[in-house]
């Protein structure tokens, strides 16, 4: 495995840890909390530099399923973390308390883009 892939691979776990992390412990918290959202910052973060590795690797976007969830994918968590922010900011209790719907409705629909993502991985493997 090349260093490139090695450090994509890294990072999509790191992200998906990370991420999963803020969604669960805020869903169990029932109220989105500050430290929810640096670690929403840093999974995206994660996340998006392991998406820009994977397409080094790969040779660029392809437009395939897998693809496009990607970008909607990195889209969402974009919008999911400023909203998050935002409502940090604005400390509306009703918005903190409702915020961990939102955070698992946008954490399976990434968690779809990263199982295809080794899906397709792996079966490029087997080929192999």
């Amino acid at each position: 495995m090349s260093a490139l892939l090695t450090a994509a691979v890294s990072t999509i776990l790191l992200a998906a840890v990370l991420y999963s992390v803020a969604v669960f412990a805020e869903h169990r918290a029932g109220v989105l909390r500050r430290w929810h959202v640096w670690v929403f910052w840093v999974g995206l973060v994660t996340d998006t530099t392991s998406t820009t590795l994977m397409s080094l690797v790969s040779g660029g976007f392809e437009l395939s399923l897998h693809g496009v969830l990607g970008v909607l994918s990195i889209l969402l968590m974009f919008g999911h973390t400023l909203f998050a922010t935002i409502a940090v900011r604005r400390g509306d209790e009703r918005v903190l308390q409702e915020f961990h719907k939102i955070s698992l409705t946008v954490w399976a629909l990434w968690m779809i883009t990263l199982v295809t993502g080794f899906g397709i991985s792996l079966r490029g493997m087997l080929r192999e």
